[in-house]
C-alpha cells in the first residue's frame, strides 16, 4: 500500500498521530506522570520519579500525585477536564514549564490527566518571554500617550448664551466637520484653547492624538525640533535614536499651535509647507516625512500688523485663516458672568455662591485677563471669605484694581472716524498696557501677571507699540 493510500484512514492515521505525539514530548519532555480520575498516579516515567527522589518509578503507582508531586493541579484536571496549556510549577530543585491535558474515554468521558514537564531550564523562553514583556511596555506606553494626547473639552464646556458666545459657538461647530485650518483670534484668556479642544472632539479626528505646541514658550532654538524631530545624532546634545516631534505626535490627529503670532519667520515658511504639500524634513535628516494632520492655530497678536511689520509671513495667514474665529474678550458678553461664575466656582469645588451685588460688581470691570482673570478673583474671594455667599464688597477687594468697561469702550463720535480695526485695537493696547504699568510700579513682570500674559509677550507687545519699560 501506498503512503498516500494510507493517510486516507483517518482514524488510522489520527492513532498514529497521537502516539508519535506522545512518544516525541515524553522522550524530549524532562518529565511524564499520568494520573486516574480519583488524581492516583497510573505512570510515570523514570526521569520523573527520580527528579522527586524515587529510586524506581513503580513505587509512585497507586499514590495521590501530591504525595508524590507537591503542587500539581493534575487533580483540578481530571476532575473538571479543564487542560493547562502552559504554567509554572515550583519545585524543590528549579520550577517547572509544564502541560496539563485531561484523558477522555471514547464515549468523551474523563478518565483521567497526563502532565508533561516541558523545561526545567527557564532560559529557554527567555526570549518569549522579552519579547512579551517588550510588547507589555510598548502597548502600556502607547495607551499613555493616548490618555495624555486626548482632547479634554467640548462645545459644553464654553460657557455663555449672550449672542458673541453663540456666534462663536456656530462657527466653531461649522469648522470642525471641515479640514481645513482654523485660525482663533482674541485675546489672552478668552477661551481660545478650549475651542480648539472642542473643535477637535467634535471633529471626525476625535479619536486620534490632540497635541498642542506653544510658541512663546519654548526657546526659538529648540523650537524646530520639538515641532519636526531630529533625526538620529543631528546636532550635539540631540538623542542618539533620534526623538519625534509634535507633528509625528499628532498624526492622523490634530495639532494645536498657540501663539503662533511668535513663531520665527524661517519656521513659517517650513510650516507652510506642512499645510501645502503635507510632509516636513525632520532636523537633521534628508528624508521627507508624510503628514497627515489637521492644525488649529491661535494667537492674540494682530497678524496683520505682525505681516506689515515684516514679522509675520503674509502667505502663511491667508493658508491659515481659511476658517478665522474672532473669540470676543469678557468685556464684550458680560451677559455671560452669571454662568460662568457658577461653573468656575463648580470646577473649583467651592461652595461659595454670589449674591446680586457681586454680579453687578463682576459686571463694572473690564476683565482685561478675561476669563482667566475672572477665575482668579473668584478663587481668591472664595479663599478669604468666611461666609459661603460671597458679597460685592468682597468680590471688589478680589478684583483689586478696577478697570472700568466704559475707559475701554470705543466711542466713535469722539475717534476720528477714518481710524481702522488695528489702529483702534493698538490704541487700546497701549492705553491698557501703560495704565497697567503705572499701577505696578513699572514692574513688567507683575503687570504681566496682572494681564494673564507671560513675560515674554508682554515685552514683544511693549516694543511694538512703543512702550519703554521704564515706564
Amino acid at each position: 500500500m501506498k503512503d498516500s493510500d494510507s493517510l486516507k484512514d483517518y482514524r488510522r492515521v489520527r492513532r498514529l498521530a497521537i502516539r508519535s505525539l506522545f512518544e516525541i514530548i515524553e522522550q524530549s519532555s524532562e518529565g511524564t506522570v499520568i494520573v486516574d480520575k480519583e488524581a492516583r498516579i497510573v505512570w510515570i516515567n523514570e526521569r520523573y520519579a527520580r527528579r522527586f527522589g524515587l529510586e524506581d518509578a513503580s513505587l509512585a503507582v497507586g499514590q495521590p500525585c501530591e504525595k508524590v508531586i507537591p503542587g500539581s493541579l493534575l487533580r483540578q484536571v481530571a476532575s473538571d477536564g479543564q487542560p493547562i496549556l502552559l504554567d509554572m510549577m515550583d519545585t524543590a530543585k528549579d520550577p517547572l514549564v509544564v502541560m496539563r491535558l485531561p484523558i477522555h474515554d471514547d464515549l468523551g468521558g474523563v478518565i483521567g490527566a497526563i502532565g508533561f514537564a516541558l523545561f526545567d531550564e527557564l532560559h529557554a523562553l527567555s526570549p518569549l518571554l522579552k519579547r512579551y514583556l517588550s510588547m507589555q511596555q510598548e502597548l502600556a506606553s502607547t495607551r499613555s500617550l493616548l490618555r495624555a494626547r486626548q482632547a479634554k473639552y467640548s462645545f459644553a464646556h464654553f460657557i455663555g448664551t449672550s449672542a458673541p458666545s453663540l456666534e462663536v459657538k456656530r462657527r466653531a461647530r461649522r469648522s470642525a466637520s471641515a479640514e481645513s485650518p482654523v485660525l482663533l483670534l482674541g485675546e489672552t484668556g478668552t477661551g481660545k484653547e478650549l475651542l480648539a479642544h472642542a473643535i477637535h472632539n467634535a471633529s471626525p479626528r476625535a479619536g486620534k492624538p490632540f497635541v498642542s505646541i506653544n510658541s512663546a514658550a519654548i526657546p526659538e532654538t529648540l523650537l524646530e525640533a520639538e515641532f519636526f524631530g531630529t533625526a538620529p545624532g543631528a546636532f550635539t546634545g540631540a538623542e542618539r535614536k533620534g526623538r519625534h516631534g509634535k507633528l509625528h505626535l499628532a498624526e492622523g490627529g490634530t495639532l494645536f499651535l498657540d501663539e503662533i503670532g511668535d513663531m520665527p519667520l524661517p519656521l513659517q515658511s517650513k510650516l507652510l509647507r506642512v499645510l501645502q504639500e503635507r510632509e516636513y524634513e525632520p532636523v537633521g535628516s534628508n528624508e521627507m516625512v508624510k503628514s497627515d494632520i489637521r492644525l488649529i492655530a491661535a494667537t492674540s497678536t494682530d497678524l496683520e500688523a505682525a505681516i506689515k511689520r515684516g514679522e509675520f509671513r503674509a502667505d502663511l495667514f491667508y493658508r491659515l485663516s481659511v476658517l478665522p474665529i474672532q473669540v470676543p474678550p469678557l468685556r464684550e458678553r458680560l451677559d455671560d458672568l452669571p454662568a460662568l461664575s457658577e461653573a468656575i466656582l463648580e470646577e473649583l469645588r467651592s461652595r461659595h455662591e454670589l449674591e446680586p451685588g457681586a454680579v453687578h460688581a463682576l459686571g463694572q470691570h473690564a476683565w482685561p485677563g478675561n476669563i482667566r482673570e475672572l477665575r482668579n478673583v473668584l478663587e481668591r474671594a472664595a479663599l478669604l471669605s468666611d461666609d459661603l455667599l460671597l458679597d460685592a464688597q468682597e468680590i471688589r477687594a478680589a478684583i483689586g484694581t478696577l478697570v472700568p468697561v466704559e475707559a475701554t469702550s470705543f466711542h466713535p463720535a469722539s475717534r476720528d472716524c477714518a481710524e481702522t480695526f488695528t489702529q483702534a485695537r493698538q490704541r487700546f493696547d497701549r492705553t491698557l498696557i501703560q495704565s497697567k504699568l503705572a499701577q505696578c510700579g513699572g514692574n513688567v513682570i507683575l503687570a504681566a501677571q496682572q494681564l494673564g500674559l507671560g513675560r515674554s509677550t508682554l515685552y514683544k507687545k511693549m516694543a511694538a507699540l512703543g512702550i519703554a519699560e521704564s515706564q
